[in-house]
């Protein structure tokens, strides 16, 4: 990526982050393992492996945002097994430079939602002798007002899936933009909003380039498995609504010509949606890694 060439066009990038293994049962509800598994195959110990990728963006006017973060590497080594974190290094980190880039060149940063493995990579590798402190120095954070008031104060069922003090860095910063609505005044048309309240409430879904463009599934849409409607985790608090969510997203999506960009996906960073006689929808045409697609501005 050359620095200081102002671009007439949106370029994206998927970044890997962290890799995480977790219970195939919580990832697929209530789809049996005789079928879950012919799409993930489980460890020994029920596992299933999956990205926390995320997504960078450069813009027409040469600013670089980074749609999430992953998990990171903030988890002290006894919570790194139990919640199933791969490497011990940031690898968005090294993720981000391997795109010519670096977290202290990062313009903005839109998170979906603030659970540990799309927001984590904001902060720092741990460190036995440092509190959790924040990368990205000049980056402005854009996060959802539901989102933003759920991970202040979280449902005892999900409590465990947020870092207690990930808001009051963020607030901390001076940088934290609470968004409502469909734009954001700092970002401009290129990037729109829609929200969803069935994994958890405000979940942010970013849409890049507009017609024809790139949305970001977060956990409405986890992966290529995940489009099938019937198909939901068992960390989602409402199922039947993010199906319901889901069939107009995507829905929506296939009619404008906008790709999905899945964020843990082992394989697919990036497919079309497509949908067959019967209504049935699936990804098509998935690609492992994206490097400087173009979009139009």
């Amino acid at each position: 990526m050359e620095r200081g060439v102002i671009q007439m066009s949106i370029l994206i990038w998927s970044i890997e982050g962290n890799r995480q293994a977790l219970d195939g049962g919580a990832m697929f509800g209530n789809v049996p393992k005789a079928l879950w598994r012919r799409w993930l195959d489980p460890d020994e110990q029920n596992r299933v492996p999956l990205a926390c990728r995320a997504l960078l963006a450069r813009l027409a006017d040469g600013r670089q945002i980074l749609f999430e973060t992953g998990i990171g590497s903030f988890f002290e080594p006894r919570y790194r097994e139990r919640y199933g974190v791969v490497e011990s290094e940031h690898v968005l980190l090294r993720s981000l430079e391997d795109a010519g880039t670096s977290h202290e060149e990062i313009d903005g940063v839109v998170l979906s939602h603030l659970h540990f493995d799309h927001a984590g990579g904001l902060l720092a590798p741990w460190a036995d002798d440092q509190p959790p402190h924040l990368l990205f120095p000049r980056a402005r954070f854009l996060v959802a007002r539901a989102s933003w008031d759920r991970a202040r104060r979280p449902h005892p069922r999900d409590r465990a899936s947020f870092v207690p003090e990930l808001p009051v860095l963020l607030e901390a910063s001076g940088r934290l933009e609470i968004v409502e609505g469909r734009r954001s005044a700092w970002l401009g048309h290129e990037v729109g909003f829609e929200y969803s309240d069935g994994h958890t409430p405000g979940l942010m879904l970013s849409e890049i380039g507009g017609d024809g463009g790139v949305a970001v599934c977060a956990d409405l849409i986890p992966g290529a498995p995940w489009v099938h409607l019937p198909v939901t985790m068992g960390y989602d608090r409402f199922p039947e609504l993010l199906i319901d969510e889901k069939r107009r997203f995507l829905e929506d999506k296939l009619e404008r010509g906008v790709r999905l960009f899945f964020t843990h996906d082992p394989a697919v960073a990036i497919a079309r949606p497509a949908r067959d006689s019967h209504g049935k929808f699936a990804a098509v045409d998935g690609v492992e890694r994206v490097e400087g697609l173009e979009l139009d501005a």
